[in-house]
């Protein structure tokens, strides 16, 4: 029993204690023959307890309740099973309880509630994420089957980037693994025109979901029509470095510079495309910062902001 953090309690039938063995450390001091709940726990939890038996002594079926018991600044949690015990006559000796310490156990529900909590609230955010990347898709896609390539594409980017945060538990998600997870699907990692350079910082999950989705773009672009296209010689290079707002707060700048963007004229009247829209409005909002996004035929350079409570160094 003391292994197994059980305790075991006899009251006669006017539930005044007669016995017990193993008990536990907080009742040592305070149990003595013919007490009762009051004088081992407070009121509310005395009066759950009694209830339990009483219920137990009309019905004759064994009850069971848990209750938390304040020691100090500390609780913890029990299991009273109460059954009666009874004389050959048929009438009511006492009560027996055994009481079992599950402290534990409920510490692990705790956990698992927060982590449900915690999923739900991701998954709500995820899904949030997804209608709006299906409605800006639909918005700047001319045909189904356009809106399908680029809307499975960015999906996979954030499947990809969502794998990362949850191989953390949900804490987040480095830089460097983000970029990787990006590049892997459209081009060599190791091609000898693109250089990642600077701090590898780790973002936390809103972050991590939407520089990844911006990446996505960048990606897209550069392997289609720019630096890291095939037939280019030209190269891109990616930084990410720590530094100072002008009010003094610290936070990340993220750049962007490619060389040999699109190898196509470039309309400057032509209307916003889905991947402008990300770059220069929706990521900076959710990472509380300020984009730039300037292109010609020179290239591109893509400058991103982030505030200190979106990553850790």
């Amino acid at each position: 029993m003391r292994n197994a953090r059980v305790c075991i309690l006899y009251q006669s039938a006017n539930l005044e204690y007669t016995w017990s063995e193993n008990l536990p450390p907080m009742w040592q001091d305070k149990w003595f023959k013919g007490c009762t709940d009051d004088a081992l726990m407070n009121e509310t939890s005395a009066a759950k307890l009694n209830a339990s038996r009483e219920e137990a002594i009309r019905s004759g079926i064994p009850q069971m309740v848990e209750i938390n018991i304040l020691t100090g600044n500390s609780s913890r949690w029990y299991e009273f099973y109460s059954d009666c015990d009874y004389h050959d006559d048929g009438a009511l000796a006492g009560i027996l309880t055994t009481m079992v310490d599950i402290s534990e156990l409920k510490r692990r529900e705790q956990i698992l509630k927060a982590l449900l909590r915690e999923v739900s609230h991701r998954s709500k955010n995820l899904l949030s994420i997804i209608q709006s990347v299906a409605a800006q898709t639909a918005r700047f896609t001319d045909t189904i089957d356009g809106f399908l390539g680029k809307f499975r594409g960015r999906i996979q980017s954030l499947s990809q980037s969502q794998d990362l945060v949850t191989d953390s538990n949900w804490h987040g998600a480095l830089f460097r693994d983000l970029v990787r997870s990006q590049l892997e699907k459209y081009t060599d990692i190791n091609d000898t025109r693109l250089k990642v350079t600077g701090e590898n910082p780790y973002l936390f999950p809103g972050a991590a979901l939407h520089l990844g989705l911006a990446l996505h773009e960048l990606i897209v672009n550069a392997t289609s029509f720019g630096g890291l296209n095939p037939q280019s010689k030209n190269h891109v290079v990616i930084n990410i470095r720590a530094s100072e707002t002008n009010d003094g707060e610290d936070q990340l700048v993220f750049e962007w510079h490619e060389t040999d963007f699109y190898n196509i004229p470039i309309d400057e009247s032509s209307p916003p495309r889905f991947g402008s829209a990300v770059l220069q409005r929706i990521i900076p909002s959710v990472v509380d910062g300020e984009a730039e996004y300037l292109k010609d035929e020179n290239g591109v350079t893509y400058r991103l902001t982030i505030a200190k409570e979106h990553y850790d160094l």
